[in-house]
């Protein structure tokens, strides 16, 4: 019996269900919900650009919306959403447990998620009006506001609870639970990746938990702690968040890297390429990550001999990825490669993330970083690295596990008429955001100059494209759900613990936990499924 049909149907089940699976869908329905109206939020803004004045919405409107799309977008689906959906649903598995270490957490961790989410909605529509600080609440602004910035950073907060609940559930059970034979050197890449990933939760997430706490005690007893007109430090603040900040970018992009592991050596048919140097490079960007935070204050005023330092630190963390993508390619090399819809978003994400990765080495660099700081640059940057990298891992995971996840197998052509409208509409659109910002195009700016009027136009466009082939891939999952053909055991040939077991997998995954004799990639090139 699967762990869709276990007893006690009904929406209640699954509301008060343990099973890590259960858990993991119910992180997956959720933040594809709020992905849709992040999605839905960034889609306004690009219309407001066709014209250069107003036009649509107001000022103050266009203010609430970018700050809410950010906090959606980074709090509730690019930060969490790999671990949380297939670091719940697979990696249990994926290690030879029948469930995490604490069950009755884990479901706890999804409450806190749903709760934050839930304010941060409500903040929109309460209060003295949405909060217009963007997402990273810089201070004096959002001591000083009069919207509803009080609500967004407890909602902020709540999240954070969330993640290092979920980082402690994760690390315990990786330490704990591996199943007999599961040595550090055989487990899967994507759990090397949960794995340090969830030491960012744990270390990180509470050091941007004080901080929001302090911004709701200024706003609430006038403390002077950031306010410099009490006598407070603006950059500590920027210092504090920043810390948790970048360090968070490896939240999102780690995992995506362990799910590219995954997926390249099983359609490469191939045994991945430097297993050691994949696994220790996932640590060592969560170590080198969280060293790097101040090369976002390069123009705050901050020492010269600060900057040089960071940015150094900024080119070094660039090894460890580039590690990555060297052993990925060498995977590839005289691979017999399949070009299956999760090969395809799989090999996007490497491209989009490689351009992110450069441009964020350019923004290293202090001179050009001082020219391009806060201009629409930084914004085309992190949309490569959060959406073209974070995002189309997200999608490469969701074809690659979803056969297994719901015991039925998508359409795959739409799959690919998917990629084409995603691939041309993302370039489309932040590309020329990169163009603009090297032409001194303000990022948040509600109107803007005449010069820059076309540019904003051919991005508009790409954001329809891209929209476009969203509403294609998901329509053909939601198609799948209904009536997609029963799925096999083994769809693609994978060699992971989780391709032998049902699809959809058992209630409690194992009936006898398996004792693992050798390695996770040690390829047979003719296919099982």
């Amino acid at each position: 019996m699967s762990y869709l049909d276990s007893p006690g149907g009904g929406l209640r089940s699954w509301l008060t269900s343990t099973d890590h699976k259960r858990v993991g869908v119910l992180y997956l329905i959720l933040m594809l919900t709020l992905f849709w109206v992040g999605v839905g939020i960034g889609f306004t803004m690009r219309l407001k650009h066709l014209s250069a004045g107003n036009f649509l919405i107001s000022a103050q409107t266009y203010n609430a919306l970018f700050t809410v799309h950010g906090v959606i977008m980074i709090f509730m689906f690019v930060i969490p959403g790999l671990p949380a959906v297939f670091g719940n649903f697979f990696m249990p598995i994926l290690i030879g447990s029948r469930d995490v270490a604490f069950p009755r957490i884990n479901l706890l961790s999804w409450y806190f998620f749903a709760v934050g989410s839930v304010l941060a909605i409500l903040s929109l529509f309460t209060g003295n009006g949405p909060p217009d600080t963007g997402w990273t609440f810089y201070v004096p602004f959002s001591i000083r506001t009069s919207t509803n910035v009080t609500l967004a950073v407890f909602a902020a907060f709540i999240l954070g609870m969330s993640s290092i609940l979920t980082g402690l559930n994760f690390i315990t059970t990786i330490h704990r639970l591996r199943a007999p034979g599961m040595t550090w050197h055989r487990m899967p890449l994507f759990v090397w990746a949960i794995y340090s990933t969830a030491w960012i939760q744990i270390l990180a997430t509470p050091i941007i938990g004080i901080t929001l706490v302090l911004v709701m005690i200024e706003r609430f007893f006038n403390v002077g702690v950031f306010d410099p007109g009490k006598g407070g430090d603006p950059l500590l603040y920027q210092h504090l968040f920043w810390i948790y900040s970048h360090p968070a970018v490896y939240i999102m992009i780690v995992p995506a890297m362990g799910v590219v592991s995954e997926i390249i050596p099983t359609f490469a048919r191939k045994s991945i390429f430097g297993y050691k140097a994949i696994a220790y490079s996932s640590l060592a960007i969560a170590a080198f990550g969280s060293l790097v935070w101040a090369h976002h204050m390069f123009t705050s005023g901050m020492s010269d001999t600060a900057g040089l330092v960071f940015s150094l630190l900024t080119f070094i963390v660039a090894v460890p990825s580039a590690i990555k993508v060297f052993n990925w390619t060498a995977t590839l090399y005289k691979g017999s490669i399949e070009m299956a819809p999760p090969m395809l978003y799989a090999l996007t994400f490497i491209f989009l993330f490689a351009i992110g990765g450069l441009t964020g080495v350019i923004q290293g660099a202090l001179g050009l970083n001082v020219h391009l700081h806060d201009t629409y640059w930084i914004v085309g940057h992190f949309h490569y690295v959060m959406f073209g990298g974070t995002g189309f891992a997200f999608f490469a995971a969701l074809l690659y596990w979803f056969p297994k996840m719901f015991g039925r197998m998508y359409n795959p052509k739409p799959m690919y008429v998917a990629w084409a409208h995603m691939f041309v509409g993302f370039n489309l659109l932040y590309f020329t955001f990169l163009v603009m910002g090297t032409m001194g195009m303000p990022r948040r700016y509600y109107a803007h100059l005449p010069q820059f009027h076309a540019a904003h136009l051919i991005a508009t466009v790409g954001s329809w494209i891209l929209v476009a082939g969203l509403m294609i891939l998901f329509g053909n999952f939601v198609a799948a759900l209904f009536k997609g053909d029963q799925a096999e055991d083994n769809p693609w040939g994978g060699l992971t613990l989780e391709w032998k077991l049902s699809s959809p997998p058992p209630a409690e995954n194992f009936a006898e936990i398996p004792t693992i004799t050798a390695g996770p990639y040690s390829y047979n090139p003719t296919r099982t499924g």
